[in-house]
């Protein structure tokens, strides 16, 4: 009972907040809704099926796809390769057994508690920019990187996604 107090307590928290910081105490300043500490670890994106088994997706949305083993965002209407590379590799027994929960999200913003927007994550101030984790070389520095993977290369000033086997890199 303990432990479930405890997780309402930082859920509400978090669903209350406009700004979160993870990894370190505060964002940057004050147009950042979502910013990670400098750690050498990057962000991993949720794995679906198929992006054509993903109904609702806005524009802005990013999956990893695991049918085809490829980074992809929303953009327009239709789902963008960023992985370019098609040797991707993902284990998919860490979530062969678990059960979807659909109704699973977490909102982050001054909107969070009325947000209908579909999602695992959504942020939902439109004023207010999510910071990817910074990363130098991710490629070189990140010792055991997940399929789905993402960071901004400090060194190369570019957005870094791994599809399992090689990392690609998009400037922004």
């Amino acid at each position: 009972m303990k432990k479930f107090i405890i997780l309402c307590s930082l859920l509400t928290a978090v669903l209350g907040t406009a700004q979160v910081a993870i990894g370190k105490t505060s964002v940057t300043n004050s147009s950042v809704s979502l910013e990670f500490g400098n750690e050498d670890r990057g962000l991993v994106l949720p794995w679906v099926t198929s992006a054509a088994s993903v109904t609702g997706a806005v524009d802005g949305t990013f999956i990893y796809d695991i049918s085809d083993k490829k980074v992809k965002y929303r953009n327009n209407g239709s789902w963008v390769d960023l992985s370019v590379d098609a040797t991707g590799v993902v284990n998919t027994t860490l979530q062969d057994t678990k059960t979807e929960q659909s109704g699973a999200k977490v909102a982050i913003g001054s909107n969070a508690a009325t947000d209908t927007t579909p999602g695992i994550l959504v942020l939902t101030d439109a004023n207010k920019a999510f910071v990817l984790p910074k990363v130098a070389s991710p490629h070189l520095n990140i010792i055991n990187p997940a399929a789905g993977m993402m960071a901004y290369d400090t060194v190369k000033r570019q957005i870094a996604v791994f599809n399992g086997t090689v990392w690609s890199f998009w400037k922004p």
